[in-house]
C-alpha cells in the first residue's frame, strides 16, 4: 500500500517516493488549451493548490534528462494527450511560493521576499555568467542574489527575470507562482496594508502586464483583488473562481476521487463521517471534499473525527470581523450555525480595507476562504445574481464556534467565565445570574438589543460562552423535544452529571409583562412542552430547568 502524502507538497517528490497520488494532471492540458495566457486559480487554503503548481513546475522546466522527467508522469491521464510530447520540459520556469510569507511588519515581509526572489535568480545562476548580459545586467544580478539591490530593483524583478531566461533559452517562460496573496492577508491583519499592496502591484503588474516574453503563467492564492489594481491593464488574464465551472474538479477531491481513496486504504466504511466532516464544498457545479482533512484523518484514524484544516491568519481576520460586525451580522452567523441558508449577493472581488464596512465582501470572503459553500444562484428583478450560503461541514461549523468562543473569552476575563460557567453545571443559579448579568451588560453593546428577533441575538451570546464546555457537555439549540423546540439543552457526556434546559424569553412591554411573568412563563414553557424528554431517553436523571428573562441589557434567571 502506497504511503499517504501527509506534508508532502512537491510533486516530484511525492512521485518518485512513490506516495498516494490523486491524479490532477488534466490540469496540464486545461492550462495550455486556456486562451488566456496569465491563469488565475483562487483557492481555499490546503486544497492542492502548492501540489498542483509543482506538477505544473516539473511538466514544464526544461531538463538535460527528458526521459527521466517522463517517469514522473507515467500512467497519468496527461501522458496520453497530444499536448504531453509537444510541451514537456520545453520551458525556462520561473517559480515562486509566497505562502509561507505571514510577517507583523512590512520591512520583515519585504525582508522575506527579498530572500524568495533571490533564491529564484541564484537557481538561475547560469544567467549571470552569459553573454547574454552586459557588465551593468550582470552586476545587478549579482546584488539580488545577494540581496543588497536597490529596493526598486526587486519591484521590477519578474519583468527582469522572464527576459533574461527567454534571451538565454530562446524560448518562452511559463511564471508560476503560489499563494500570491498570503502577504496580503497578513498586511492587512498587522496593519501595512497599502505597503504590500503598493509592491505587489508593482511586481506582478510589470512582471505580467503585456510580457512578451511569458508563454503561460499560472497563479494561485485565495482572494482575487482585482479592484486593488494589482491586475489592472491585464487584458490577457483570465480569473475562475470557485464559481467558476472550468477548473472545477481540478481542486480538492470529488467524489469519485475520495471513493477509489477509501476504496484503496480499506476505509469504505468511513464514508458517512468522511461526508459529513469533510464533503460540502461547491466547485462550480462540482461536489467537492477537502483533500488535507481527508488524508490526514486516513493517516490518523486512530484520532477520530476532528478538525485538521484550521486556517490560522484567515481565523484571526473572521475573529476580527465577528467582533466588528453588525448586529444583524451576528444574528446571520447564528442562523449558520443552525444550519439555515443565507441569500447573499456577492462580489468575486475582494477589496480587503473594505471589508468591514461591506457586507457583501465579508460573505464573499467567507465564502472564497472555505468558510462557506453557495449553491442555487438566482438572478432578481434587477438582474443580479444571489446565492443561498451555508457552512459546508462539521469541520468548518467548528472552526466557526471555536472564534465565536474566543471572541467571547476576549470580551471579558476567561476566569470569571469559567467561574460563570462551574455555576451553571452545578446549579448555584444565583451566582450564574450575578456574571451573566454582568457579561451582558458590557458585552451586548455588541448587539442591538431592541429588535423584533433580540432572542436569538441573546441566544447566540450564550451559546458562544457555552461553546466552552464542549468537552464533557453538548450543547444543541433548538432541537426538537417532547411538545416543541428548547432554546437551549446542556447534556453531560457523563450521566451521572446534571443536564441543563434553558428557555430564554425577552419581557413583552405591550402585553405589560412583569420580569416575574416573564420568568414563569418561561419555566412554565419547559414543563408543558416536555423539554426533558430527549435528555431522560439518553438515561439522564439529573435535570435542571432554567428560565432565563432579558430586558435590553438586564437579565434574570429562575430555576423551574
Amino acid at each position: 500500500m502506497k504511503k499517504l502524502p501527509v506534508g508532502t507538497s512537491d510533486f516530484r517528490e511525492l512521485r518518485e517516493y512513490d506516495k498516494y497520488f490523486v491524479d490532477k494532471s488534466m490540469l496540464i492540458a486545461e492550462v495550455i488549451d486556456d486562451e488566456a495566457k496569465i491563469v488565475l486559480l483562487p483557492r481555499p487554503r490546503r486544497f492542492g493548490k502548492t501540489l498542483n503548481l509543482t506538477m505544473l513546475r516539473w511538466f514544464f522546466e526544461l531538463t538535460e534528462d527528458k526521459e527521466k522527467r517522463k517517469k514522473l508522469f507515467s500512467r497519468l491521464f496527461i501522458e496520453k494527450e497530444t499536448v504531453f510530447e509537444k510541451h514537456l520540459a520545453n520551458y525556462p520556469v520561473i517559480f515562486l511560493t509566497f505562502k509561507d510569507i505571514k510577517e507583523n511588519s512590512f520591512d520583515e515581509a519585504f525582508l522575506s521576499i527579498k530572500d524568495l526572489i533571490s533564491e529564484e535568480f541564484t537557481r538561475h545562476a547560469y544567467l549571470r555568467d552569459s553573454e547574454f548580459l552586459n557588465d551593468f545586467q550582470k552586476n545587478e544580478f549579482e546584488l539580488i542574489m545577494k540581496r543588497q539591490a536597490d529596493n526598486f530593483v526587486y519591484r521590477r524583478a519578474l519583468k527582469t527575470l522572464s527576459g533574461y531566461l527567454y534571451k538565454y533559452h530562446n524560448k518562452k517562460v511559463v511564471v508560476l507562482i503560489d499563494e500570491y496573496d498570503t502577504p496580503i492577508h497578513a498586511s492587512f491583519y498587522y496593519g501595512y496594508y497599502e505597503d504590500c499592496i503598493s509592491f505587489c502591484r508593482a511586481f506582478l503588474g510589470a512582471g505580467l502586464k503585456d510580457n512578451p516574453d511569458i508563454f503561460k503563467g499560472v497563479i494561485t492564492g485565495i482572494l482575487r483583488v482585482a479592484k486593488e489594481s494589482i491586475f489592472s491593464g491585464l487584458n490577457n488574464l483570465g480569473v475562475y473562481t470557485l464559481l467558476n465551472n472550468k477548473f472545477a474538479n481540478k481542486f480538492g477531491l470529488t467524489q469519485m476521487e475520495v471513493d477509489k481513496l477509501l476504496k484503496d486504504f480499506s476505509r469504505e466504511d468511513e464514508m458517512e463521517g468522511i461526508r459529513d466532516w469533510y464533503d460540502g464544498y461547491i466547485f462550480g457545479k462540482t461536489k467537492v471534499y477537502n483533500p488535507w482533512s481527508i488524508i490526514n484523518y486516513i493517516a490518523n484514524i486512530e484520532d477520530g473525527f476532528k478538525p485538521y484544516w484550521a486556517n490560522t491568519a484567515s481565523n484571526e481576520i473572521l475573529r476580527e470581523l465577528f467582533k466588528e460586525s453588525p448586529d444583524s451580522m451576528k444574528e446571520e452567523f447564528s442562523d449558520l450555525l443552525k444550519d439555515k441558508p443565507l441569500t447573499k449577493k456577492l462580489d468575486d472581488n475582494i477589496v480587503l480595507r473594505d471589508l468591514k464596512k461591506d457586507q457583501t465582501l465579508i460573505y464573499s470572503f467567507l465564502l472564497f476562504s472555505g468558510y462557506l459553500k453557495a449553491f442555487d444562484a438566482k438572478k432578481n428583478e434587477e438582474d443580479e445574481l444571489y446565492h443561498k450560503l451555508l457552512i459546508p461541514n462539521t469541520e468548518v461549523r467548528l472552526i466557526f464556534k471555536d472564534i465565536i468562543s474566543k471572541w467571547i473569552n476576549e470580551s471579558f476575563e476567561s476566569r470569571e467565565l469559567q467561574i460563570m460557567l462551574k455555576a451553571l453545571v452545578t446549579g448555584d443559579i444565583k451566582l450564574f445570574e450575578k456574571i451573566l448579568s454582568k457579561f451582558v451588560l458590557e458585552t451586548l453593546s455588541y448587539f442591538d438589543t431592541e429588535k423584533k428577533n433580540v432572542e436569538k441575538v441573546y441566544q447566540a451570546f450564550i451559546l458562544g460562552m457555552l461553546v466552552n464546555l464542549s468537552a464533557k457537555y453538548e450543547v444543541e439549540s433548538e432541537k426538537e423535544s417532547g411538545y416543541g423546540r428548547d432554546d437551549i439543552s446542556i447534556i453531560p457526556k457523563d450521566k451521572s452529571k446534571k443536564a441543563i434546559i434553558m428557555e430564554l424569553k425577552t419581557i413583552d412591554e405591550f402585553e405589560n409583562e412583569t420580569k416575574e411573568m416573564a420568568l414563569e412563563s418561561a419555566v412554565k414553557q419547559i414543563k408543558e412542552r416536555q423539554y426533558e424528554t430527549a435528555i431522560l431517553k439518553r438515561g439522564i436523571k439529573d435535570i435542571l430547568k432554567i428560565g432565563v428573562v432579558f430586558d435590553g441589557k438586564r437579565v434574570w434567571t429562575k430555576e423551574g
